[in-house]
């Protein structure tokens, strides 16, 4: 490991390491369907790594939106929603639009025989919407549209709370959006899925009416919004939490590991009700932990994290796609190895998205850069998505 120097513009390690955690996590998951098996329970939770992008998310797209009011400014409505959507835009569709055609140009690279029709890939209502089992191509892409309606209700909210900043109703709003999840999902639990218990259609209710929807999955979001808030508003238990990186760590961990046991398999009531918001909790003290300078993890930089990190979104979008085609060409010979398959299904995900990262998400991001220095109005441009290059040191400190 290489220790991270505390100068202005050096990147935060522990940032990077969540990323390449989270992609990793998320891949082994979905490589163990085409054969390969990996020691241990974990890889079994690999679904995790989507809630922890949530968290980041959260995180950084909050402190995004809030960064204005916290440093005492005022931004009008119309310039600084318009701008953020536009940079939103521009971080997400490129990639997500070209691996799209992909899929709809080339079926026979589709991980699975049947797609869900385009116009819901367009509007981004993939998780909204019922489905039959078998349309699982470019299934992954519903936490997109979690993150896609994250991005159209989290500005009106900021704004009208943070013009007329108030603790009780910012209070009365989270505990809602908290406890609002909570009954929702117990009630949908019961309505859905309790008749069901002990038959196989158990799990695709669930995957339908509970895992995939966006109204029932705020809780990740949520956390890492409220991170954002104390950041900003709250520059003394900010200054408290960080000094606190170990005990976070090993909070979240132990909480963690708490969620997993609610969680595992396919969930029943008290999982669904209590497992989410616990996992949320836990997530978000990790990525305190990892934040923090009292921390190893946000003092020493894991050679490839940063690597693995930058090409997060692309591994993502691109990733079953290409563990289908090579299971197509060669998974035969690669079943008898485990270690060999790993190689070479992880290194033709590399590769791909390296691909896709240097032909169109860096232009994309590129492009982004320049309509911001030259054509969007001065407001506050601190952070990304979590599948985004980490921000710098420096807008990592200590809020004024």
């Amino acid at each position: 490991m290489v220790k991270v120097s505390a100068v202005p513009g050096a990147r935060l390690p522990g940032l990077d390491l969540l990323r390449a955690l989270a992609i990793g996590w998320i891949m082994l998951y979905h490589l163990e369907s085409h054969g390969p098996r990996f020691p241990g329970p974990l890889i079994g939770f690999g679904w995790i790594g989507v809630d922890l992008f949530f968290v980041l998310s959260g995180y950084l797209i909050g402190w995004q939106l809030l960064r204005p009011w916290a440093s005492g400014e005022a931004p009008a409505w119309r310039p600084w929603w318009r701008s953020f959507m536009l940079r939103r835009a521009l971080r997400i569709l490129p990639a997500y639009l070209t691996v799209l055609a992909l899929y709809v140009l080339f079926p026979a690279t589709a991980e699975a025989d049947r797609m869900r029709p385009l116009w819901q890939f367009l509007t981004f209502t993939v998780n909204l919407l019922p489905a039959s089992m078998d349309q699982r191509a470019f299934s992954h892409a519903w936490s997109l549209c979690v993150e896609e309606h994250f991005y159209l209700l989290l500005p009106p909210i900021v704004w009208w709370l943070a013009r007329r900043p108030c603790l009780a109703r910012t209070a009365a709003v989270v505990l809602g959006v908290f406890l609002g999840g909570m009954l929702l999902r117990a009630w949908l639990w019961r309505q859905e899925l309790a008749p069901l218990a002990g038959q196989a259609a158990y799990v695709p209710a669930f995957i339908t009416h509970i895992y995939m929807l966006s109204y029932t999955r705020l809780d990740g979001l949520l956390a890492g919004v409220l991170l954002a808030a104390v950041r900003g508003f709250r520059p003394a238990w900010w200054a408290w939490l960080m000094a606190r990186g170990v005990a976070l760590l090993a909070a979240g961990t132990a909480g963690l590991g708490a969620a997993m046991c609610l969680l595992q398999g396919v969930p029943g009531l008290a999982g669904i009700v209590f497992g989410y918001p616990l996992l949320s909790a836990s997530l978000a003290c990790l990525v305190l932990g990892c934040i923090s300078e009292h921390s190893l993890p946000g003092r020493w930089r894991l050679p490839g994290a940063h690597a693995l990190a930058t090409l997060a979104f692309s591994l993502y979008l691109t990733h079953k796609q290409v563990y289908h085609a090579i299971d197509a060409a060669m998974g035969d010979s690669l079943a008898a190895s485990s270690m060999l398959a790993f190689c070479v299904y992880n290194g033709a995900a590399l590769l791909a998205a390296a691909l896709l990262y240097c032909l169109v998400e860096r232009p994309g991001l590129r492009w982004r850069t320049w309509l911001e220095t030259h054509h969007l109005p001065a407001v506050a441009v601190a952070g990304s998505a979590a599948f985004a290059a980490p921000q710098s040191q420096a807008d990592q400190a200590q809020p004024r």
